[in-house]
C-alpha cells in the first residue's frame, strides 16, 4: 500500500470543502465532522450522502482519525 493513498486530515477537510462547506483551515477530522453534522442538521447538504458512502468504501486507507470522526459525526448525522 503506498502512503500517498491514505485518507488522510486533509484529504478528508478537501473533500468536504469540494460540497461548498467552510471550514476552518486548521480544523482536524473530528472538528471538520461535527461542523459539517451541524450543518447538515440546519440545512441539508447536497452530496455528503455520496461522498460518506465512498469514504465508507475505502475504510481500509483511512486514518484512524478520519474513521472515528465519519463514524462519531457523520454516520449518525445521515441516519
Amino acid at each position: 500500500m503506498m502512503y500517498a493513498d491514505l485518507i488522510d486530515a486533509e484529504d478528508f477537510r478537501d473533500r468536504l470543502v469540494a460540497l461548498g462547506i467552510d471550514l476552518p483551515a486548521d480544523a482536524d477530522p473530528d472538528e471538520s465532522a461535527r461542523l459539517v453534522a451541524q450543518q447538515h442538521a440546519r440545512s441539508a447538504l447536497p452530496g455528503l450522502s455520496a461522498l460518506v458512502a465512498e469514504l465508507q468504501t475505502q475504510a481500509g486507507v483511512m486514518q484512524p482519525e478520519v474513521r472515528e470522526a465519519l463514524e462519531r459525526h457523520l454516520r449518525p448525522a445521515l441516519d
